[in-house]
């Protein structure tokens, strides 16, 4: 009998430990409602940092179980640092075993409105783990920069506005690699085709893509003012874009370009200096550059901003329209009292 009652004791014991084992290893433990929670362990984190992380972001219904598990199976000595997406119901093997492969969930990266590198080392990095410090190191690398076609003026050409996927862990070469990659991408046979039958390279349409993004706001009028400005080049005219001088003289909280900043010693001021400038003025969105790549077929060589500061811009072919577009705009700033 007492033989007996051992077996049925062990039987019980060993059926509790089943069970609770199971628990431990299927059973959901992460178990709040609805939204996916993002889980981020920094490079140099240790088990200790995951535990605390898990704790106290809400992410565990039951800490020790998860604990235990993650020792079983060796988590707690190969932690690996990455932005993870923890999904509500799932078990510790399905975290665990996630976490000790290093899957981690690619993060969106987005930028645009661009004008300087410092600008763009912001915004690229402002869901990564690398700091805006680590991507300007590689953005003045000129090895770097010149082995993948670029320089110092034109680097941030390379770069393309838009929305792409990149791990959080992502180092900032890794990050330039895939943006040249991008670049690559986006300059295909079509857009290169265009490109040469304007006599430009790809990085030449993104400065002038850059003028006329920082000459309209208005998507519908860049094809009109790439045109014109193609008309200025071909025929030897200074583009004489008033953006540039903005550029040249550093100060982007001018509002009314003056004689004086016409006299600025850059190579940027394309009052002084014909052709195009050494580099963009801005970083150019893919519809500026596709408004230089299908510009519209014009005969312009003249614009000013309309009087009614609605954005668009009065067009001429010769000079006397042009002086009296002026004259028009240039009372309108006096009657608004901006001089500067």
């Amino acid at each position: 009998m007492i033989l007996g009652a051992v077996i049925v004791s062990f039987s019980v014991m060993l059926s509790s430990f089943g069970f609770y084992f199971h628990q431990v290893v299927y059973a959901p433990n992460f178990l709040y409602e609805k939204q996916p929670k993002p889980l981020i362990i920094p490079t140099g984190s240790d088990f200790k940092y995951v535990q605390k992380e898990l704790s106290k972001g809400g992410f565990l219904d039951e800490v020790i179980s998860f604990s235990f598990l993650s020792k079983t199976m060796g988590y707690d000595e190969s932690v690996k640092p990455g932005l993870y997406l923890i999904e509500p119901g799932m078990s510790n093997l399905e975290v665990i075993r996630m976490l000790r492969l290093g899957s981690q969930t690619p993060v969106n990266v987005t930028f645009n409105n661009v004008r300087l590198v410092s600008d763009l080392a912001e915004k690229i990095t402002k869901n990564l783990e690398i700091s805006e410090a680590d991507f300007m190191g590689v953005l003045r690398n000129d090895s770097l920069i010149r082995a993948n076609g670029f320089d110092s003026l034109t680097i941030i050409s390379m770069f393309i506005p838009n929305t792409y996927q990149a791990y959080w862990t992502t180092s900032p070469e890794s990050l330039f690699a895939k943006m040249k990659r991008e670049y690559d991408k986006f300059w295909n046979e079509e857009r290169l085709a265009k490109a040469k039958a304007l006599g430009l390279s790809t990085k030449e349409v993104s400065v002038l893509a850059s003028i006329v993004q920082a000459e309209t706001i208005m998507s519908d009028e860049r094809p009109i003012v790439a045109g014109l400005y193609l008309n200025r080049l071909e025929r030897g005219i200074p583009l004489q874009a008033d953006p540039t001088l903005v550029f040249a003289a550093q100060d982007f909280e001018i509002k009314r370009v003056l004689t004086k900043h016409t006299l600025i010693d850059s190579p940027f001021n394309t009052y002084k200096y014909a052709g195009l400038p050494p580099g963009p003025i801005n970083m150019p969105s893919i519809k500026s550059i596709d408004a230089v790549l299908n510009h519209q077929d014009n005969k312009f060589i003249y614009m000013c901003a309309k009087e009614d500061f609605s954005g668009y811009h009065n067009f001429a072919t010769n000079l006397r329209d042009h002086n009296n577009n002026a004259i028009r705009y240039q009372r309108a700033l006096n009657k608004a009292g901006l001089y500067r």
